[in-house]
């Protein structure tokens, strides 16, 4: 399971014009689920997103967490972080999980991100979405569950 972290002021998704979710200060999160991720993928990525220290602390130090600073969570599922760009210019997206597994496994990680942040939206699986960030620092940061970078 792969994710990109972006620290937000705020962040939104929409479908069709319509906004689905939306989230103030905190996290926005694009979500890829590979096809070898089971439940120990969504454990660690969730207790990544949760314990990730990346909001300053009163000295101005990255060292509050998403909690620490009652912030949100915004999941967007993003098959397209398993495209594979080495050969040629059309990416291969045959690493990423079968569509019916993926949704899966980002319904079980919207929810144990439910039961650790107070605040949790997520954009619609398999739909095309319009993601609006507002990245804070800039501060992006990348996680992969296999430990592949």
């Amino acid at each position: 399971m792969r994710a990109v972290v972006q620290r937000v002021s705020s962040a939104s998704v929409s479908v069709n014009g319509e906004v689905v979710g939306q989230i103030g200060k905190g996290l926005a999160v694009l979500v890829g689920i590979g096809a070898g991720d089971e439940a120990p993928d969504v454990e660690y990525i969730t207790a990544k997103l949760v314990g990730l220290r990346v909001f300053e602390d009163e000295a101005d130090k990255m060292n509050l967490s998403v909690g620490d600073v009652k912030g949100a969570l915004l999941l967007v599922p993003n098959f397209t972080l398993y495209g594979d760009c080495r050969k040629g210019r059309r990416p291969s997206f045959t690493a990423a999980a079968p569509p019916e597994r993926a949704r899966e496994l980002f319904d079980d990680l919207a929810a144990a991100a439910s039961a650790r942040v107070s605040e949790v939206a997520t954009g619609v699986f398999g739909a095309h979405m319009t993601v609006s960030i507002a990245n804070d620092g800039p501060v992006t940061i990348l996680i992969d569950s296999k430990r592949e970078f």
